[in-house]
């Protein structure tokens, strides 16, 4: 996940002291905030000389259309404009270069992505605090709008901004979003290095719980063990598009876990006699699971402690009947 710093936020420094700090210290993009105010293309010309660092640029204003001929001049890597302040429907022209996208703020729903073609916008930018103010608390109803967004538009990329912080970025980088933007966290610490060695780490300690990010059950691929068969495992594994399936018993009692790895398995046990092949065979009744309530912190140390990779984790609540999962694929290509 690429960190966008964003330049404003830094109420001390000359902006130049500002980029040259982040340019030292190797942030991804320079985030910059456009609330209407066309002089912030100055800044974007001065920064030009000064590196060569990717803009992101967040324009918020009524009246998009007087910033055209700005872009076009001054053409910029990733440039957002923000959904609420619109009066008319965004038409882009096509000499406007870069990644584009619609900023949203929490109360509105990924759908506004439904009254545009699919070829207008590259990304989202949810808004996860209020536009505009500084070091605001990460809204976790945001969680759930990354995972719709992700379900609804997968072939477009998630930038998030507005409260992140080292906890909120792990579990950001484990949901798959591609970029967030950080200001006050970013220049509140000690140094700049040390808030971006946190915001990347990947021990976190936590004030989140699974529950706040986890793939809810009713968003999950479920089999009920009653009258499960062989096809119907496969076939809840290949349509969930996740590469797993929960299996469940009465009042949703988690049985086990079927996987990818988990059907090979049962594929080379049985090689020979592939029709004999059971849905029994296919389940892992022994998955290691998580309680609900845990924190990430205290989730982290599970996956440490266990003898095997952890790519699905099921998520159970105090009678261990199953209420979701985490799962660990996005973390994963994330890191490599």
């Amino acid at each position: 996940m690429k960190i966008s710093a964003s330049i404003y936020s830094d109420k001390k420094r000359p902006l130049n002291e500002v980029i040259e700090d982040l340019v030292a210290h190797q942030v991804d993009l320079l985030h910059v905030d456009c609330n209407d105010d066309l002089n912030v293309f100055n800044d974007i010309k001065k920064i030009r000389e000064w590196c060569s660092l990717p803009i992101d640029l967040h324009i918020i204003t009524s009246v998009p259309e007087k910033y055209f001929d700005l872009l076009i001049e001054n053409p910029v890597e990733y440039v957002t404009f923000q959904y609420e302040d619109l009066k008319t429907p965004l038409v882009l022209p096509k000499e406007i270069s870069g990644k584009k996208g619609l900023a949203v703020i929490t109360p509105t729903t990924v759908e506004v992505f439904d009254t545009y073609s699919y070829s207008d916008f590259d990304f989202i930018l949810i808004m996860a605090t209020i536009p505009g103010q500084s070091g605001g608390v990460f809204d976790k109803i945001n969680f759930s709008k990354i995972r719709q967004f992700r379900k609804k538009y997968p072939s477009k990329s998630i930038h998030v901004d507005g409260g992140v912080n080292g906890e909120v970025s792990f579990i950001l980088r484990n949901m798959g979003v591609s970029s967030s933007v950080s200001g006050s966290y970013l220049f509140n610490a000690p140094s700049v290095g040390h808030a971006l060695m946190n915001l990347t780490k990947r021990e976190i300690e936590s004030q989140y719980c699974v529950e706040d990010f986890m793939i809810p059950l009713a968003e999950s691929p479920v089999v009920n063990y009653s009258g499960a068969t062989t096809k119907s495992i496969l076939e809840a594994v290949e349509q969930g598009n996740y590469g797993f399936a929960l299996v469940v018993g009465n009042q949703n009692k988690l049985v086990g876990l079927v996987s990818s790895a988990d059907i090979r398995k049962a594929l080379l046990r049985k090689i020979e006699q592939p029709s004999e092949i059971q849905s029994d065979d296919l389940i892992n009744k022994f998955p290691t699971t998580i309680k609900a309530t845990t924190t990430v912190y205290e989730m982290l140390q599970l996956i440490k402690k266990s003898s095997f990779p952890v790519m699905y984790l099921p998520v159970v609540d105090e009678h261990q009947n199953a209420v979701g999962i985490v799962n660990f694929v996005h973390l994963i290509k994330g890191e490599i």
